[in-house]
This record gives C-alpha cells, structure tokens and sequence, in this order.
C-alpha cells in the first residue's frame, strides 16, 4: 500500500473523491425514474471505507440523507463484514431505525473489490415513489401500517439478483416499475462509483483506500475540534414550538454544551414532546442528522462532512421523545418535526455566535402525495413533491423565499408534474408580505393550487406544518406569518389521507421566514 500522503498529493486525492461520489450522484439523477429523485434531488451518495466510515460525500443531496447514511454504514459492516463480502454482491435496507427514519427511504451500498479484497463501499440513499402500506402522510398508528420493511439484506448475490426479494417489493408496491428502476439506478451508481475508485488506485499505485481514508477523517476530525475550541465554553439553551397536522404542538428543547478541553460539542434534546400518536416521530439517526448540519453549517461550513467532521459532535435525547422514537412508533411523516430540529440547536448556538445564525423559518417542506386513477382507469401515485416557504432573515441579510431550508432538495417543477399525473396547477406565485418585517426580513412563503383532470374521487396526503404559529423573528425581529392548507376555500388540519372528490380544488400558502432585528 502506497502511503506517501504529503499535503499536495492529499489536497489531489481529496479532490479525486469529490468528483468520484459526485459522479455517482450524477449518475443516479439522470437514470433515476422518479421525479423527487431527478428533479428535486432527494438522495445522497457517499463513499465508506471498509470499516464503514462515510469519507466523503457528493456535493449534491439533502443533509437528513447524507447523515443518515453515514450512519447506515457502522450498521451494514457489523451485519455483512467485508471479508465475508464477495465480487458482485449488492446490500440493501430501509430499516429507519438504521438508516434514513422511514420506509421511503432504500439505502443501497455496493462493495468495491481490488484484488479480491473489499476496500470501501459506495452508498446511496434515495425517496423512492412507493413503499405501500399507507403512502406519504401521518395518519399511521404504528410503523407496521406504513409499509413495506426491508430489512439489512442482500439485494444482489456474487452478482445474481435476489429474485425473491425483488418479488416480495414489486407485490408490494403500488408503482412496481418504478421502484424497480429506481433500485436498479442505486445499483448501477454503485458500480460507477466503484470503477472510478479503481481508476483513481490505478493511477496512484494505492491497493486499497485505507491510508487514504485515516488521512482524511484524522485531518477533518481535528479541524472539527479545533473550531470548538474557538467557541465560548458553556450550556447554551434554545427552543422552538411549532403545529403539526392534525393541531398537534411540538416543543423541541436543545441543550447545547461546547467543551473547548476536549473540543467536542454536545446536543441534548432532554425537555422535547414525547412520541406523537402519528406519524412525525423521528428516529435518532434522523435527528442528529439535522442538529449535525446546524452545527456545521455555523462552525465551519467550508470542512469536508464525513465521519472525522461529524464524530466530534454528540447528540442525545431520551428514548421516548418525538426525536428518538421507540418501535413500533409511526414514523413516515418524520421530516415535520426532524426538519425542526435546526432551530432550537440555532438559537442556542446565537449566544455562542450571533453573526453566523438565522432566524427561524418556515421549517419542513409540505410534502404531497397523491393517489387515485385516470379517465382511463389506469392507477397513478405520485412522487411526492415537495413545497417550501420563507428562510428565516440572516443579520446582514434578508431571507429567502421559497427555498427549502434546511432540507436543500427543490420542488419538482409543475410542467414535469403535469406531464407524469393528471393533474392542474392554478397557482404558483410568491406570497408577498409573508415574511416578518425587521432590519432584515424575513423571507416570503408561496402559493400553490391545484386540482384534478379526473372524473373519478382521488386521495390526498398533504402533510402541512406551521399553519397556527409562524416563524420566530429573531433579535427583535418580527414573526413570518403562519400557512393556511384550503379545500374549496374553507381551511383544512388533518394529519390522516383525505378522500377527494373530482372538482375539489386545493390551495396551499406557506409560512414566510422570520425576520432579524429589529425594523
């Protein structure tokens, strides 16, 4: 093994990696059949080393993802070690407790094999169409009515592909087809992965990853401590309220200690809601995927996010919160409250830092799925497309509008909509004024309607936050205005899948973003 790793020749390789994950990301959009995947970008990719840590990650791809997954990866090496591995195998789980929270999202990772040994893995995590079972939405009372559960499995063996398996997924989904080749784009992204990563050991004489991989979590784990060493040491407290459907509150707690000794930072969610009867419980992996990027995103945005990055931050809550669900808890809806879990870690991390935060904002996408059958008869099930309101204000600038925060995946554009569902958008315009006032505002949600080009009823998850209590205003700043979820004019909450007839006509405001200081 070549280990002559000097500051250049490391500064190289890094750069190699990055453009390695980020083609696999690449490769998986454009082959990928499901618009949350091509269009809004709901995945990330990664490349783990054979002990199953995440050493870098594509430049694309949502922060409850990547994380997610770099957890996914301690679990799929204690479960298959890559000794045991061999040339062609293909692994596979949805399983949230260990991987990305829900059963929509598969995680796919594919061995990389260098003279019949197993020297890394490449992993994908994407939000496939379907999974069965109750669809987007959290009207589940337990997990088990959610869908389909794959557990750690191999999807492919020595190259063979798991029949039974894809049987078991294909009788159990309502777009087969599309699930199919959505898997099928995860693997085939594997395999790019892994031959760049040949390439790339071809090139530099290495036989495996390994001096490579310790090179560059050492390097980013120490940057990581060093920047917490910079901080002012203390417990720092934020908290953050908010409606779900269904006119549920939810309080998130975050208790954030900096230890400037040990350069670590802990997050303690201890004082947040219990587990919820629906399902927007969130499971540890996902919760500590967002509080992580609160953190990064504030410490030093411009350090790699890999293992090294993320082990120096600690998160924790009780067994029992609606941050760290117990089974069987329903969970498919869990990107409510885990996209949330940013703005009690920012507000504490403002007494630590105040030029580096942002106000609250409108928090999780609307999610919105919906299922019924064409003038044909034939049966359609979106993919799920999500809708955005205002960023919270920043000090020296004003929010954004309609952007995804913090979950970074885009709305799937309504022409691409149209053409794959019957369906009409009548609306699609900023909701001015939405956004809070201060010396920075808020930035404004939107406005969304839609309706049917069916004559038969269909069905409507539409999982719809914030339309109680707006955003937060931050240093004096005022609060963005709630969102309001119309059918027909008249205001809807509900948390369950809603029967539709054919005219009905929805209409969806999001909440504006908080502003920051005041005006």
């Amino acid at each position: 093994m070549n280990t002559s790793l000097d500051g250049i020749a490391l500064e190289i390789q890094w750069s190699n990696l990055i453009a390695t994950v980020t083609e696999q990301a690449r490769a998986l959009q454009r082959i990928a059949f499901s618009p949350i995947v091509r269009e809004a970008g709901d995945l990330a990719t990664a490349l783990f080393d054979r002990r199953g840590r995440m050493v870098a990650q594509a430049v694309t791809g949502t922060p409850g993802h990547i994380n997610s997954l770099a957890a996914a990866g301690q679990h799929f090496v204690r479960a298959f070690p890559p000794d045991n591995l061999s040339p062609g195998d293909v692994l596979i789980t949805n399983d949230p407790w260990l991987s990305a929270g829900h059963f929509f999202d598969i995680t796919v990772m594919t061995p990389v094999f260098r003279g019949g040994a197993c020297i890394g893995f490449f992993g994908s995590t994407i939000h496939h169409t379907d999974i069965g079972g109750y669809g987007v939405g959290a009207g589940a009372r337990d997990v088990h009515e959610e869908g389909l559960w794959i557990p750690l499995a191999k999807l492919y063996e020595k190259g063979v592909a798991n029949a039974l398996l894809f049987d078991i997924i294909r009788r159990n989904v309502r777009t087969p087809d599309h699930v199919a080749g959505d898997l099928a784009a995860q693997v085939a992204a594997g395999r790019v992965g892994a031959e760049r990563l040949n390439a790339l050991c071809d090139r530099t004489g290495f036989d495996d990853i390994e001096a490579l991989s310790d090179a560059i979590i050492g390097r980013s784990e120490e940057a990581t401590r060093e920047s917490i060493r910079k901080l002012t040491p203390g417990t720092f407290h934020g908290e953050s309220i908010f409606d779900v459907p269904g006119g549920l509150k939810v309080t998130l707690k975050a208790a954030v200690t900096v230890d400037t000794d040990a350069g670590e930072l802990v997050i303690d969610f201890t004082g947040s809601s219990p587990e919820a009867p629906i399902g927007i419980n969130v499971v540890l992996n996902y919760t500590a995927a967002y509080a992580n990027f609160a953190v990064r995103a504030c410490l030093d945005p411009d350090l790699p996010n890999n293992y090294g990055s993320l082990f120096p931050v600690k998160v924790r809550a009780p067994e029992g919160s609606i941050v760290n669900c117990r089974y069987p808890a329903p969970v498919n809806a869990r990107h409510v409250v885990g996209m949330y879990v940013p703005f009690p870690v920012l507000k504490a991390l403002h007494q630590v830092m105040p030029d580096r935060v942002l106000a609250e904002g409108s928090g999780a996408v609307w999610t919105i799925q919906i299922q019924g059958k064409d003038d044909e008869g034939q049966p359609f099930t979106s993919s799920m497309f999500n809708y955005s309101g205002g960023t919270g204000a920043r000090r020296e600038k004003p929010g954004l509008s309609a952007t995804c925060y913090p979950t970074g995946v885009a709305a799937v554009p309504v022409e691409v909509l149209e053409a794959a569902m019957p369906i009409v958008f009548t609306r699609k315009e900023l909701r001015r004024g939405s956004g809070g006032a201060g010396r920075m505002p808020g930035g404004d949600g939107q406005v969304i309607g839609y309706r049917m080009r069916t004559r038969d009823p269909w069905l409507l998850n539409v999982v719809a936050s914030r339309t109680d209590l707006g955003p937060e205003g931050l240093e004096g700043g005022g609060d963005g205005l709630p969102g309001r979820f119309l059918v027909n004019g008249k205001p809807v909450n509900e948390a369950r899948k809603m029967a539709m007839a054919a005219t009905d006509e929805v209409l969806m405001e999001t909440p504006g973003g908080g502003g920051y200081g005041k005006a």
